[in-house]
């Protein structure tokens, strides 16, 4: 059986709110009463019920952590890196799968049931419907990989897009590539668009080098090697692709091989994320590093911030990227 309130207070000899008070946060209690408290329930084992505390303060400490795209290795690492950063600020994160989720007040009402104090919308995918939601029902939230605004509704943070495409596109042509493709994920997915954008108006600066364009159903390995199979059974692939996505680049990557080509040699890549897998020896992609770590760290920040300050005014923060050089490209001149 658990160890009650009642039990530590009759031990320690001090009332049930005193023990109640040694474990709130802010709370009045002194020195000499906490000590006895302490050794009460040290002796006894005790550990104070967070989500009971909670129906007293209002405040469950608990963030929704959202996302909808469990396919994808990245985030795996942005899961682990959120839910330390989370809990290392003294909350509890809430994982929430929303894939194939069409509706944003089914999910606000799902998180309401849980009483989070915040949510974290960790998606580049998700229309920015679901955070706008969120914030019109009041509960603070950060859009982590959101799509950049000069004019934001809610907190975003993440990277500019549209110059990650115009990065991809100069690293191409500057290594001499004449005929290159963008290999995106989902049409609808702002940051395919955004990547898409700026590939494309880098390249207009270039009229000597042919572009072409194609989608890949999502952000996962089957679907860049899906796509990337269907390109090559057409019988006429570029020389060089900007895969929009390393686990994209990954999956083309394999039907390239499975082919017969080999990659530089035949067919160039480059990728976006410099997620862990990409580094591996066996793959070795060059890509574009997205700085996963400061984007987390300053969405908690953030989310610290508006849980002492709901009505803080949204704002956009952006990370520069880099290219990471590996194998997957032939060298510049």
């Amino acid at each position: 059986m658990a160890v009650t309130l009642k039990e530590v207070a009759e031990l320690a000899g001090v009332s049930r709110s005193a023990v109640s008070r040694t474990y709130t946060d802010g709370a009045s209690v002194s020195d000499k009463t906490r000590r006895k408290v302490e050794k009460a329930a040290a002796k006894l084992g005790y550990t104070p019920n967070i989500l009971a505390r909670g129906l007293t303060t209002r405040r469950t400490k608990l963030i929704g952590l959202i996302s909808n795209n469990f396919h994808n290795p990245i985030f795996l690492e942005v899961f682990d890196q959120f839910t330390r950063q989370l809990q290392e600020s003294g909350l509890r994160p809430l994982l929430v799968n929303l894939s194939d989720e069409t509706d944003a007040d089914a999910s606000v009402q799902m998180m309401r049931q849980y009483s989070v104090d915040g949510v974290i919308v960790a998606s580049s995918t998700l229309p920015p419907g679901f955070t706008k939601a969120f914030k019109e029902a009041g509960v603070p939230v950060v859009n982590s990989f959101g799509r950049y605004s000069t004019a934001p509704e809610f907190h975003i943070v993440g990277i500019d897009n549209v110059e990650c495409g115009r990065m991809a596109a100069k690293e191409l042509v500057k290594r001499g590539y004449t005929r290159v493709a963008f290999l995106g994920g989902p049409e609808t997915a702002t940051s395919t668009q955004d990547r898409f954008k700026g590939f494309q108006e880098e390249l207009t600066r270039h009229p000597s080098v042919e572009m072409t364009y194609s989608y890949a159903k999502a952000y996962s390995f089957e679907a860049g090697r899906e796509e990337m199979q269907r390109l090559m059974a057409d019988g006429t692939p570029a020389d060089a692709y900007f895969c929009g996505d390393d686990v994209l680049s990954i999956g083309a990557l394999s039907a390239i091989q499975d082919a017969g080509q080999k990659v530089p040699g035949d067919i160039g890549i480059i990728g976006l994320n410099d997620m862990e897998m990409a580094g591996w020896q066996n793959i070795n992609l060059t890509t574009i590093r997205q700085p996963v770590q400061q984007i987390i760290n300053s969405s908690v920040e953030l989310i610290v911030s508006m849980l002492e300050d709901p009505s803080r005014y949204p704002e956009a923060r952006l990370f520069p990227c880099s290219v990471v050089e590996r194998g997957t490209l032939r060298p510049a001149p």
